[in-house]
């Protein structure tokens, strides 16, 4: 018999529905593979009590009926969605403390769905970070490994995505802000799916950038990924970038047939320092969805060359802003007063003890951009520049249905080897232009690097759109038959 925790949300929901396992069994195998993967620090919150208190209820709407489509499933949730009466860090000591009295409208509508939560996932700390090396709680460690040595899972949704390929919960919940979804789904050989902006409710989840945080599912498949989209987007009055449109049946688009749509290949996303193996994915492809029957257009982004330093740019000087707001006040952590210190020593005293290096590193970027006589130099062009790149996919999407990259430069990475932020920003070449337009991307595991870790495939589509994402990331999967597993090394 299949190991349960082998099963794909669309193999487990059939086998649910069909009553030849039960959701508690499912939840059951989940905790037992959390508990016995805790090496890779996947997870800040456990949660097997309400767990199986959440199993038996979707047990009970099995046997009435009245099962969704992710009734019993077990999943991760990336700890910056809020979560009632259950611990909610976003993997800093600043809200280590922080137990929210609300739900995030995402994961409501997941357990309005019938889906079980395992536990609360590690990630990069306030989700700024691309190796979940930033955590308050520690690195995560990649389920793959290269010989001895420990890789970064990716960020900032790396316990997510760490859930997901140690076959611990059949789905999670990640956050994309420039490539925080994609990029870590790369790097594990899972699927990633950034929505369009304004898909999903940003209601309850802890802000970086509030122009570009998006909510998305991670999964290992795309067929999974449709399904769960399904049950965690729609538009919610509480979000006011909520998009009040219509939430389409995903796994219905999965039709395998793509002839005629036209397939876009920017001629910006070529560059010298891409590794040869990731430029000849690249164009194995173009090779499978041309043998599908579409067309492969080449087309030109010509603004690509400003994304990453106009992201780095618009993205700090939001967390700036949103982050002003943990003073030590009203919740998270304070720092304790000396006799004399008055309320500015208080509140300098608690935002050195609570942010990480790497928050406080961007919390000064933004606030220089924002500050007088720097505004207009940095901040107002980065905007203008923002608006062109948007320009360029409207454009682009003229002429084609989606458009093919690479998702990373390069694979997964040694745990401490990218020390310099620059070249840790790099690894957001790829996935920031997409999240700087607000569109639809998705990331599908597509082969294996020279030294045997996971590349993936980027497949960005039209706002709106991700019903043709998916279709063409489904033929894309089939093409590329990707069966490869990290070993267990872990237990």
């Amino acid at each position: 018999m299949t190991d349960l925790t082998d099963l794909t949300i669309a193999e487990a929901r059939d086998k649910l529905a069909a009553r030849e396992i039960s959701a508690r069994d499912l939840t059951k195998a989940a905790i037992d593979a959390m508990e016995g993967a805790r090496a890779l620090n996947a997870f800040v919150t456990e949660t097997p009590d309400r767990a199986l208190a959440m199993a038996d209820e979707a047990d009970k709407r099995l046997a009435s009926g009245d099962a969704q489509p992710m009734t019993g499933i077990p999943v991760a949730v990336k700890d910056l969605f809020c979560t009632k009466d259950v611990r909610t860090t976003a993997g800093s000591h600043m809200l280590e403390p922080f137990t929210p009295p609300y739900e995030s409208t995402v994961t409501a509508n997941l357990w309005a769905n019938g889906a079980v939560m395992i536990g609360k996932a590690n990630m990069d700390e306030f989700a700024m970070g691309s190796s979940n090396e930033s955590s308050y709680f520690g690195a995560v460690k990649n389920p793959w490994r290269l010989g001895d040595t420990d890789l970064v899972p990716g960020g900032s949704s790396g316990g997510s995505v760490a859930a997901i390929a140690a076959r611990i919960a059949q789905g999670a919940t990640g956050s994309d802000t420039g490539g925080s979804i994609r990029q870590p789904a790369a790097f594990t050989g899972t699927v990633g799916l950034k929505p369009t902006y304004g898909r999903c409710s940003r209601y309850g989840m802890v802000a970086f950038a509030s122009s570009l945080d998006q909510a998305g599912p991670l999964t290992r498949t795309v067929r999974d990924s449709a399904i769960m989209l399904g049950a965690m987007a729609g538009y919610d009055a509480k979000d006011s970038t909520s998009v009040d449109t219509p939430i389409p049946d995903y796994e219905k688009a999965l039709t395998g047939d793509i002839r005629g749509l036209k397939i876009g290949i920017p001629k910006e996303y070529h560059s010298d320092d891409t590794p040869k193996e990731i430029e000849a994915l690249w164009q194995q492809g173009k090779e499978w969805l041309r043998e599908a029957g579409a067309e492969i257009v080449d087309i030109s982004l010509p603004h690509t060359r400003f994304a990453l330093p106009t992201y780095y740019i618009v993205a700090p000087a939001e967390a700036s802003s949103n982050l002003a707001r943990y003073d030590g006040v009203r919740y998270g952590h304070r720092a304790t007063l000396e006799k004399g210190d008055d309320l500015n020593e208080m509140y300098e005293a608690t935002r050195a003890e609570g942010f990480g290096a790497e928050v406080i590193r961007r919390i000064m970027i933004g606030t220089y951009v924002l500050s007088a006589g720097y505004y207009d130099a940095y901040y107002l062009k980065a905007q203008k520049l923002r608006t062109l790149i948007a320009d360029d996919f409207h454009k682009a999407y003229e002429k084609v249905d989606v458009i093919l990259t690479p998702t990373t430069p390069n694979p997964a990475f040694a745990v401490g080897a990218k020390l310099d932020p620059i070249a840790m920003y790099y690894n957001d070449v790829f996935t920031v232009p997409a999240s700087l337009a607000g569109l639809p991307g998705i990331s599908v595991p597509a082969g294996l690097s020279s030294d045997g870790l996971p590349l993936g495939l980027q497949i960005l589509g039209r706002a709106f759109d991700e019903e043709t994402v998916l279709k063409v990331a489904d033929v894309m999967e089939q093409a590329a038959g990707f069966t490869a597993r990290p070993g267990v090394w872990w237990k």
